[in-house]
């Protein structure tokens, strides 16, 4: 549902102020002509010929004003002028890595601690009419490591439509951060998508850590940092275009917005990484949130959060940006344990976090009431909470979550002021084990033809929610082989919540993703990645769809 913002009030005042101006304004009257006595004969004959020319300069401008508008001081229609389509881009986060003692604010350098940590990619890029647009997975430099599809002809402007097909490339191991990119076909954006997932048995950073991989932007939002004792959260900074970017941060914690030395004029070069401990800008924030805009060339933004309680690992993630501050967020694949369980693990020291939690980021001057709703598999379930709260003005508010029966959800809040939001996922009941953590960001309501990555490796499940209405979603499967299998269909009642199991295999192929659409209200979905008989969990929104034949209006003026 599309909100449609007021009109300040303000600004009708000063529209009014503006028109009562113009109303009021008073035409300058004539200068006064002093009485003259005698003059001499030569004064007379200036005169005369002053008047003159004044008659006639008067005469132009009142012929003037008779005359119609010149065509150049009309008012013209701005035009539409159509945009080539640009290549389709996402880059996906690099392994997650531990520090090396490095000084606080500065660049960090990493050092792997773990003999089982790999990290992959998985991505699918979507074809038509017999053709695959021309795609790669490439390291961030632009060195390609993986020829998807090469460039192909021009696509048949007639006959019978083909089936669906695809480019894919499925769990490719990878040591950095990598980019998966598609050449537009016949004025069109590619439809892509690739998500990356890291896996550990070991070490401090045991768990998994999964990302869909970025379409760069100028202007992102992450929710769900903390810089507490235990608590790393690192933000990488990677900038795949051609021209440099200048990257500033605005940070939010509990206690209002924080000013920080050195969050300003971060440069990041051309095909390269940066990142910034954000313990070394913003200290002891139990929640952080952080605004990323770069000038210059867009940024893909990712912070890798992770947790050390003692010697126990506490899981690692990667949070990636949600939808932009708005007066309705909606995150779904949030799983909750249970609830017996995460009370017993939280009242011991140092664990107060392993519990669910909604995180609220409210920018703005004003403070929010926020309405916030928990749709399950059979409706919607009670808060704790209440289900209504207020969210203080710059700064971040946690609502728990806590109680919650056991199961996969939807979490919806609305407020009259625009916020960002996140929730938190949490994994393992014992205080002895590791356990792993994963923030679910909010995500864009379904359409039509969303391409989506799954992981390769564990269990994996489609979750989707419909929130006031029913809603009817097909699924169709892509497998390893380039085939895009016959969809399937779910009617989803509005306020549920529903989980579709992902098999590893379809007609003997991998599954690699689905094309996903929705039809009907207002529908929302994720992916959502675990590891049998381990704490493992990560949840992935869906990515908006791929634009068609974008344009814009041109209007010309002096």
């Amino acid at each position: 549902m599309h909100e449609h913002p007021t009109r300040p009030a303000a600004a009708d005042a000063a529209s009014g102020q503006d028109r009562n101006g113009l109303q009021g304004r008073k035409d300058s009257g004539a200068a006064d002509v002093p009485a003259g006595g005698k003059r001499r004969t030569t004064a007379l004959a200036g005169a005369a010929t002053a008047v003159l020319v004044l008659a006639c300069a008067g005469g132009v401008v009142a012929a003037g004003s008779l005359l119609p508008n010149a065509a150049s001081s009309r008012s013209v229609q701005p035009a539409a002028a159509s945009v080539p389509a640009g290549t389709s881009v996402g880059v996906c986060p690099g392994p997650a890595r531990l520090l090396e003692g490095t000084e606080a604010g500065t660049d960090p350098q990493f050092s792997p601690e773990s003999d089982t940590a790999a990290t992959s990619v998985t991505g699918a890029v979507l074809g038509t009419a017999g053709v695959v647009p021309g795609s790669r997975l490439s390291r961030l430099d632009g060195a390609t490591a993986v020829e998807i599809a090469k460039a192909p002809g021009a696509p048949a402007s007639e006959g019978p439509r083909q089936e669906l097909l695809a480019g894919t490339v499925s769990g490719r191991g990878v040591d950095s951060v990598t980019v998966l990119s598609a050449d537009a076909v016949a004025n069109q954006k590619a439809s892509a998508a690739g998500a990356m997932i890291f896996r550990a048995t070991d070490g401090d950073l045991q768990g998994s850590a999964a990302a869909n991989c970025l379409q760069p932007s100028n202007d992102q939002w992450l929710a769900g940092a903390s810089t507490t004792v235990g608590r790393t959260s690192v933000l990488v900074l990677s900038n795949a275009s051609g021209s440099p970017a200048t990257v500033s941060l605005e940070l939010f914690g509990g206690k209002g917005q924080i000013q920080a030395p050195g969050s300003r004029g971060l440069l990041v070069a051309p095909g390269t990484t940066r990142s910034v401990v954000l313990a070394g800008l913003a200290p002891g924030e139990e929640q952080l949130s952080v605004r990323v805009r770069s000038t210059g060339g867009p940024i893909a933004a990712a912070i890798q959060q992770s947790v050390l309680r003692g010697l126990i690992p506490g899981g690692v993630d990667f949070i990636t940006p949600g939808t932009a501050p708005a007066v309705r967020q909606v995150m779904t694949g949030v799983d909750i344990q249970d609830a017996a369980g995460t009370a017993a693990l939280t009242s011991k020291p140092g664990y107060a976090d392993a519990a669910p939690a909604l995180e609220i980021t409210v920018p703005g001057p004003s403070d929010a009431v926020v309405e916030v709703k928990l749709y399950g598999r059979d409706g919607q379930k009670a808060l704790p909470s209440g289900g209504v709260i207020t969210a203080k003005a710059n700064s971040i508010t946690e609502v728990s979550l806590a109680g919650v029966p056991a199961g996969n959800y939807t979490v919806a809040a609305s407020s009259d002021v625009s916020f960002v939001a996140a929730t938190r996922i949490t994994r393992g009941l014992q205080a002895n084990q590791p356990s792993d953590i994963a923030w679910a960001a909010s995500g864009i309501r379904l359409g039509s033809q969303h391409v989506v990555a799954v992981p390769k490796g564990g269990t994996r499940q489609l979750v989707f929610g419909a929130l006031d209405a029913r809603a009817t979603i097909t699924y169709a499967p892509i497998t390893a082989d380039g085939t895009v299998k016959a969809p399937a269909t779910a009617d989803i009642a509005g306020g549920t919540t529903a989980s579709i199991t992902v098999p590893n295999e379809a007609d003997g192929a991998g599954v690699v993703g689905y094309v996903v659409s929705a039809s009907g209200d207002a529908a929302y979905g994720a992916v959502l990645v675990g590891q049998d008989g381990r704490s493992d969990v990560s949840s992935l929104p869906f990515q908006p769809a791929a634009a068609g034949q974008e344009t814009v209006p041109v209007a010309l003026g002096y």
